[in-house]
């Protein structure tokens, strides 16, 4: 196994919590290589770390991938162990994973974490990221088995977030909010291609339907090629379409929550 452990959350920075699991992995596996993906995935938001670990994973080396985005923490839900694509993700099996397992291939086998011996000697119902994720995440990244968690399990038991919608009818590309950073940027599950499909090109105005609203919106490279609070629509790093304003907030403004549907089409 690598030697590299990536963990995200949504403990946020002002708090210990973070620091307790590096700790905890550098007192299991001290040869660890820790890389943050992020801790301030708003808290409880499951869709908005599954969409951030898989939009991360190309740019991350293979390793154990521990994300701990719980708001049901000591209820019911599973610990689980995926191996997907030559990678180990570890984490609840809420939906968090699942985007990430996708983006690399699928899950290979999956394992409910049961195996005590791997955890800490207590483990607290309302921090399991500090007491069981990360000392199993560490001591898989120590040479420890994956199938030594626990038992195996089927793969299609695993709880899966539905896939964001999109598709292309009439002339128009349909889909939906996918996340929204702490910026206010508002990221479509629409991609740069479905709009070059449908004939929108950059230097084009953008029609963007929000419900029963309509704004024309220009098609730019960057949100700095329009002045300082104005709306742009751009492809960003993920190669999917967002709209932000120029020094400003785009999901205030709009009214855009995640999973808000929207529709664009050619402006004219």
């Amino acid at each position: 196994m690598s030697s590299v452990i990536t963990l995200l959350t949504d403990y946020g920075l002002e708090d210990g919590f973070v620091a307790a699991c590096h700790g905890v992995i550098a007192g299991i596996a001290p040869q660890a290589r820790i890389i943050d993906v992020g801790h301030l995935v708003p808290a409880g938001d499951v869709r908005r770390g599954a969409a951030i670990l898989a939009q991360t994973l190309p740019y991350l080396p293979a390793g154990v991938h521990l994300a701990v985005v719980d708001p049901s923490v000591g209820g019911n839900r599973r610990p689980v162990a995926v191996e997907a694509g030559g990678r180990v993700f570890v984490g609840p099996d809420n939906g968090v994973l699942s985007w990430a397992v996708r983006a690399a291939g699928g899950a290979d086998a999956a394992y409910e974490i049961t195996n005590r011996e791997l955890f800490l000697a207590n483990v607290s119902p309302t921090f399991q990221g500090r007491d069981l994720f990360a000392p199993v995440a560490a001591h898989l990244c120590a040479g420890r088995a994956v199938a030594d968690v626990g038992p195996p399990m089927p793969v299609d038991r695993l709880v899966s977030l539905p896939a964001p919608t999109c598709r292309l009818r009439d002339g128009a590309a349909e889909g939906e909010v996918l996340s929204v950073d702490r910026h206010g940027n508002v990221q479509f599950s629409i991609t740069a291609t479905d709009l070059a499909e449908i004939g929108v090109r950059l230097g084009d105005t953008l029609a963007v339907w929000l419900g029963r609203r309509q704004v024309a919106v220009p098609y730019r490279e960057t949100f700095t090629a329009v002045p300082p609070g104005d709306l742009v629509a751009f492809a960003d790093s993920a190669g999917l379409v967002a709209m932000a304003i120029n020094a400003g907030d785009a999901a205030d403004r709009l009214g855009l929550p995640p999973g808000a549907h929207v529709r664009l089409s050619p402006g004219r």
